[in-house]
């Protein structure tokens, strides 16, 4: 046992030494690490898109036509950057991405509303820019029937009607919501804290797969067999050591700076979370022996490896729900380490929920390691003999 050790420690060594001497393995991790948890929270520092240029379209000219302008400008999601009497002058600035919406005030706007009629607002919106677009409509339909809401009560005040009867007719039902641990509709803490665990399984998926294949690239596998004293599994401990502590030591930090400094709210247990980012980390390193172990050449698995890396955020639910994707495609998220911790992290951070809520996700995780033993025997093959093509 005790030489057992000595093996890992001495291949770990080995490892260690490599990293400095190839910057590539630093800056892949660290930097890109830095780099992203940096741009992720400057975009998103707001927390939600404010102030959202928009167009209006007035073909009334009407002192209330004005003041629906006046008070949607005064409103914090969007700012109307262009009133036209002219539709294709909004449309032209929309083609230019210069606004995400549009509200079209028709002709005789107040004199309907003053013969009590029912005038038509119209909007257009721009969905190639979902959240900006998205946002716009939100706010601009809002505004809307507020608008509405207050000329109703107005008409039934000028009949006499008292305000409490008043509000029982222009809204007779009373909408109460409560955003769960995030009552300030913060994207951040949406995208955020599962792009960054993303992000960084991307890194350990990739890395771990170009430390592996370049060994089988450059002829090295051997010798790094020899240090473990011939023992596959000592030499891919060895190897993964000082990789593993890297990546938990980044997960760890990257979860301090968003729950501790940054002040993401943690509903339950802040220790689960430090779990599942560990037992992300080494379902990765599973995946990425499971990759270059059936492809035991850099190139392919690089290849393959940077494709699934990819589709596991669009596969991991938090962009769009699973539930609505197609059969086979919810079958493959259960293929996605990324979509287990983010119901780790949902459970965790956002619901406080069960702990077996949390426990399934991270057996999940653990069950990845099933993927490296299958295909042990064939990467202990390719390390030892080099029987495999080199590019």
């Amino acid at each position: 046992m005790k030489q057992i050790f000595l093996n890992i420690w001495h291949v770990a060594q080995r490892e260690t030494g490599r990293m400095f001497i190839r910057p590539l393995y630093i800056f892949a991790s660290v930097g890109v690490m830095v780099l992203c948890t940096i741009f992720f929270l400057s975009i998103m520092k707001r927390g939600a898109p404010e102030r959202m240029p928009v167009a209006v379209v007035d073909k009334d000219q009407s002192s209330i036509s004005r003041r629906l302008c006046h008070e949607t400008n005064a409103t914090q999601s969007v700012e109307i950057v262009l009133i036209s009497p002219n539709f294709a002058d909004a449309r032209l600035a929309m083609q230019r991405g210069e606004v995400y919406g549009i509200l079209e005030i028709p002709e005789d706007f107040y004199a309907d509303i003053a013969s009590f009629k029912q005038p038509t607002l119209h909007f257009y919106v721009n969905n190639a820019y979902t959240v900006g677009a998205s946002t716009a409509y939100k706010q601009l339909l809002t505004m809307c029937n507020l608008t509405s809401g207050a000329f109703q009560r107005e008409v039934l005040r000028k009949k006499g009607l008292p305000d409490y009867l008043i509000m029982e007719r222009i809204q007779p039902v009373a909408i109460s919501a409560h955003l769960i641990a995030n009552p300030w509709s913060n994207y951040a803490i949406y995208l955020v804290s599962t792009i960054v665990p993303g992000i960084l399984s991307l890194v350990v998926l990739m890395l771990t797969i170009f430390a592996i294949g370049f060994e089988l690239k450059m002829q090295t596998s051997r010798q790094w067999l020899e240090i473990a004293g011939g023992n596959y599994t000592v030499a891919m401990i060895g190897k993964l050591l000082p990789y593993t502590i890297l990546y938990v030591v980044l997960g760890i930090g990257c979860n301090v700076i968003l729950f501790r400094f940054m002040h993401f709210p943690v509903m339950g247990s802040s220790w689960r979370l430090v779990l599942g980012i560990l037992l992300l980390v080494f379902a990765m390193e599973s995946m990425a022996i499971t990759l270059i172990g059936a492809l035991p050449t850099l190139r392919d698995a690089i290849s393959i490896g940077a494709l699934y890396g990819m589709l596991g955020f669009s596969l991991s639910g938090f962009t769009y729900p699973v539930m609505n994707m197609l059969p086979p495609f919810q079958a493959l998220t259960w293929l996605i380490p990324l979509r287990h911790y983010y119901k780790i992290y949902v459970n965790e951070a956002l619901m406080a929920g069960p702990v077996m809520n949390t426990v399934i996700p991270m057996l999940c995780l653990t069950a990845f390691f099933v993927l490296a033993l299958i295909v042990s025997p064939r990467l202990h093959n390719a390390l030892q003999y080099n029987n495999y093509p080199l590019k």
